[in-house]
């Protein structure tokens, strides 16, 4: 028996011919032939162990085996912060870095190495930058692609084994959709088989992750574009629209142009108190609040305008302010309870000096936005105005065109603020079938005629001039027509963007036009002005002939960005109360009924593997 048990050199002849058959009976070339096979059995043995292996890594626990796609908001949030709650206890790495130092933005890194031809990588120049995770597209192991995005423009970049440090390998797996990240790298283009010319990139060293995203991010193939959404979390919106941003810029763009217009004429510009004890300075209804140590009831202020007028009395002659306003009103497509203006005073001028100046500023800040003095404009239901901001533009006097529009002529201007006006107003407003809503005040009535005949036929940037006194309570008197006033407002698409004055500086008068103002508050009025005595008391003390403006900062670039909803180009719009605003329990999870981001959809957040 002993016998017949081999020798090892005959046990590993025969397990050689097991594998290869009986090499007695076959020729060497299929020798090679079939040890070529069992190589390649063996090599695509060992390569389907280490994807396992990778994958069974990657997943680092059972919670982790399902894709982002299958899981909800709620889930991946847990799942993610269990994740980076082991990198805080570990610090490996640490998951908030107080800092990485930048050594280019984007925009220049584009400008600098554009030159770079495909398939070349510069690695003579080393670059780092700060970027956002949009998308990432891993190939395998040895090979990753993430789409990167800061100040708004894309970046890639390529993650290689054979160009990066070993511990980047390892930790690229920790890196998700939306993390913010540090990366190390050169300069280069890939060279893509599919077209001629690659993608410039930064071919990655080092990737330092700087602040992990715990939330799902909305794809970029199914957006985010629910509008509800989109102001209540107005950082994602951020995040995934690229035309928001854009809005935002034109905004500092309209602001920085109107600044600069001033300040290259030496206007000061100037900051007026924001609380007011008395709100004037527009006809408007005020916020209230209260403080405490005063033990005083305070207005937020609808307008700046009495203080800088009292500012031009103490002999800074040229004013002006950009800021928050607070009016009680309703919300809608054109208003918003706070919002931002801009009001000039200059001393010397009048409403015609001021005419001229709003013609030259508006159509220079259009300009400069667009290239051009026209624009395209788009209503909510889709209707078309192209608008031409050139001056000079059309001007119409108020009156005449109200006679003209209903037929009737009007009492004499001195007359409009009579009972009898107001019964004649009624009598037109009824027989064309206007409603006005209480109280109806002539200077409501009026309103309300202009708003119809007037208002609604200007597109172009049109001038309305001619005001009622009891329209214009801190206007100046017209010094040709009795009962006018020296006022226009411009109105572009039937929205008004300007409204402008020749200042009333009789003090005696602005005290008489208050008490005026005070019937209509006793009738119900509650945008009528209250009697500011302080101003009344700097008018004794010489406000010189001045002219005054102001315009409405929000709907300018509401024109200049295309947009009809004001909500549109407000960082912040004041929404109503939602039930699904998120609330939270002191876990950071969305309870029940609750939803940061909706969920119409399991699509939405079908992108990228939380593995």
């Amino acid at each position: 028996m002993a016998s017949q048990i081999p020798s090892q050199s005959q046990a590993g002849s025969n397990s050689q011919d097991t594998n290869l058959g009986n090499t007695s009976q076959v020729s060497k070339s299929e020798l090679k032939r079939r040890a070529k096979q069992q190589k390649a059995r063996e090599q695509k043995a060992e390569k389907e162990a280490s994807r396992k292996d990778a994958q069974k890594s990657e997943r680092n626990g059972p919670e982790k085996d399902l894709l982002e796609g299958d899981l909800n908001p709620n889930q991946y949030f847990e799942i993610r912060s269990r994740q980076i709650n082991r990198l805080r206890e570990t610090k490996e790495p640490n998951p908030y870095p107080h800092k990485f130092h930048v050594s280019t933005t984007i925009p220049d890194f584009i400008e600098v190495y554009a030159h770079i031809e495909s398939g070349a990588v510069d690695r003579e120049s080393e670059v780092q930058v700060g970027v956002r995770i949009m998308a990432i597209r891993s190939y395998g192991q040895s090979l990753c692609f993430y789409d990167c995005k800061a100040e708004g423009i894309g970046i890639q970049i390529v993650c290689q084994a054979t160009e990066s440090t070993a511990t980047l390998m390892e930790q690229k797996n920790l890196l998700k959709r939306g993390d913010w990240i540090g990366v190390i790298g050169h300069p280069g283009r890939t060279k893509p088989r599919s077209r001629d010319t690659g993608e410039l990139s930064v071919f990655a060293r080092e990737i330092v992750l700087l602040s992990p995203c715990l939330r799902s991010l909305p794809t970029v193939h199914f957006g985010f574009k629910d509008k509800e959404q989109r102001y209540r979390q107005r950082f994602v919106d951020l995040i995934i629209n690229d035309s928001t941003r854009l809005i935002f810029e034109t905004r500092t763009k309209v602001i920085k142009h109107i600044r600069r217009f001033f300040d290259d004429r030496n206007f000061l510009e100037v900051q007026t108190p924001m609380m007011n004890r008395i709100a004037g300075g527009a006809a408007a209804r005020p916020f209230k609040t209260f403080h405490n140590d005063l033990n005083t009831e305070l207005y937020m202020r609808v307008a700046p305008e009495l203080y800088l007028k009292q500012l031009v009395v103490g002999g800074l002659e040229r004013v002006y302010e950009i800021g928050r306003q607070f009016r009680n009103e309703d919300i809608d497509l054109t208003h918003n309870p706070e919002f931002t203006s801009c009001e000039f005073y200059w001393a010397f001028a009048d409403v015609f000096d001021v005419m001229n100046l709003t013609e030259e500023l508006v159509s220079s800040l259009v300009y400069s936005i667009k290239g051009s003095y026209e624009s395209v404009w788009h209503q909510q239901d889709g209707t078309e105005y192209h608008i031409n901001w050139k001056g000079p533009w059309k001007r119409i006097q108020m009156i005449p065109a109200l006679e003209e529009a209903v037929g009737e002529k009007f009492p004499p201007p001195d007359q409009l603020h009579t009972d009898e006006a107001n019964d004649f107003l009624k009598r037109v407003l009824d027989a064309k079938n206007i409603q006005c809503s209480a109280p109806q005040t002539n200077a409501r009535m009026i309103d309300k005629l202009v708003g119809e005949y007037i208002e609604s036929k200007c597109i172009n940037p049109t001038f309305i001039t001619g005001h009622p006194q009891v329209m214009s309570p801190l206007a100046k008197a017209d010094r040709n027509v009795p009962g006018l006033c020296e006022r226009f407002e411009v109105f572009v698409c039937k929205f008004e963007v300007a409204n402008a004055y020749t200042e009333l500086n009789d003090p005696v008068d602005q005290r008489a036009r208050f008490l005026e103002q005070a019937k209509d508050k006793a009738k119900g009025d509650n945008e009528a002005h209250l009697i500011d005595e302080t101003f009344c008391q700097s008018l004794e003390y010489a406000l010189p002939p001045t002219g005054g403006w102001g315009m409405g900062i929000d709907r300018m670039v509401m024109f200049m960005t295309n947009n009809y909803s004001i909500r549109e180009v407000l960082t912040f719009p004041m929404l109503r109360d939602h039930e699904e605003n998120p609330v939270s329990d002191g876990t950071g999870q969305i309870p029940q009924g609750h939803s940061a981001v909706p969920l119409e959809s399991s699509k939405v957040w079908s992108e990228g593997s939380l593995a």
